[in-house]
């Protein structure tokens, strides 16, 4: 199953906790899930979705690697999104239990932007 989102701002963070849990089968009880992100400049984490937090890890990748000075910005000029990207991964794998998402009490499923505002698209896979 696969869905698109519109990102807003060049470095975010969006919530997709219940599109990923309606993208659950009603016939698979126990199995794995799996959200994968088909593009480079762009993540999926599990992670407290809080606004703070979210502000806070958006600052967090901002500091962590700089918008300038990388080779590839020779390019095409986002460098900074394809090594942020990097640190955080395409993809998430999360159990499935008695038809739910098993995930912890304040775990979220979030797309982390990196290269915005684009349209991105996201693929749920579940096995049994």
């Amino acid at each position: 199953m696969q869905f698109s989102l519109e990102t807003d701002r060049r470095l975010t963070t969006v919530d997709l906790t219940d599109r990923v849990a309606n993208a659950v089968p009603d016939d698979v009880e126990q199995g794995l899930c799996t959200v994968f992100v088909r593009h480079t400049t762009a993540g999926v984490l599990l992670q407290e979705n809080e606004t703070r937090l979210r502000r806070d890890l958006e600052a967090f990748f901002a500091d962590l690697v700089p918008d300038e000075g990388h080779a590839h910005d020779q390019l095409d000029g986002n460098a900074d999104a394809h090594l942020r990207a990097s640190i955080v991964g395409p993809s998430v794998t999360i159990p499935i239990e008695s038809g739910s998402l098993s995930t912890g009490r304040w775990q979220s499923v979030l797309l982390a932007e990196f290269d915005g505002p684009r349209t991105r698209t996201v693929t749920v896979t579940t096995v049994d």
